[in-house]
């Protein structure tokens, strides 16, 4: 199957995006592909350097912010500096998160600071993103705007058995989406999630150099092989668009078939 990006077709043409752990994997190429679609993107990401890398590599219609998701006022310094550069965004992807390979465990034998440091920056990392996101929102006029939450699997099913802090940190987004979602639609506001399977990027590169591990992913996966960063990024363009006007408060799997079938 080829990787390479599809032809661009504008669908954000006039918009201002804003992706969270845009340095580097999902974020990056979704941030990259916003870019090709006409929106303007802030990289927004704890490493400063790896941002100003990212935006370069996007051009003029890119800057980059440093935010640490698990700090608000880091959170919302960044927001009020977007909103004094003109740059307040009409979509917010809260990408950002970790999953920590190697002391994530069963919950009996799962340390509480692995525990607390994966829910600070997965769960309430993700919250204090759609909490500026929606004042920032609240704020334009007109107000509305979309926000994009990234889900798994493992907060719907037992695929994270091992990852007893991760899996419960997504289990918490998805349960946020909606709440976040029923508050502000009549703002409009829409907030959606989206759901990846086991996708190859450096954040999985423990599984993807164990060939063992990766195959026995791979074989859980209906379509039969791994996700790559554009299966993603398509359907976050469409939630980004006005194409999505009438989807709020969803879960949208794009686990070749992991969760459903």
């Amino acid at each position: 199957m080829s990787t390479s990006s599809p032809p661009s077709s504008r669908r954000l043409a006039g918009k201002t995006t804003l992706v969270t752990g845009a340095a580097t994997g999902i974020g990056q190429a979704v941030a990259k592909r916003f870019a090709a679609e006409g929106a303007r993107v802030v990289i927004a990401d704890r490493d400063a350097a790896a941002a100003e890398r990212a935006t370069t590599q996007i051009g003029p219609s890119a800057r980059a912010a440093v935010m640490d998701i698990s700090d608000e006022p880091s959170v919302e310094a960044a927001f009020a500096e977007l909103t004094e550069a003109g740059w307040s965004p009409d979509v917010v992807v809260a990408n950002a998160g970790i999953q920590l390979f190697g002391q994530d465990a069963k919950a009996g034998d799962l340390d509480l600071e692995v525990w607390r440091r994966t829910i600070d920056v997965n769960l309430t990392g993700t919250f204090l993103t759609v909490k500026h996101a929606v004042r920032s929102m609240l704020a334009a006029t007109p107000t509305g705007g979309s926000i994009i939450l990234t889900g798994s699997p493992t907060g719907l099913n037992g695929e994270g058995a091992d990852f007893t802090a991760y899996s419960a940190s997504k289990a918490g987004i998805h349960g946020l989406t909606r709440t976040v979602a029923a508050a502000y639609a009549g703002s409009g506001i829409r907030v959606n999630t989206v759901v990846p399977a086991y996708t190859e990027t450096s954040l999985v590169s423990t599984i993807s150099d164990d060939p063992e591990a990766r195959a026995s992913i791979i074989g859980r996966i209906p379509l039969g092989r791994a996700g790559a960063p554009r299966d993603v990024e398509g359907v976050m363009v469409f939630l980004a668009s006005d194409d999505a006007e009438f989807a709020t408060g969803a879960l949208f799997a794009v686990d070749g078939g992991m969760t459903t079938l």
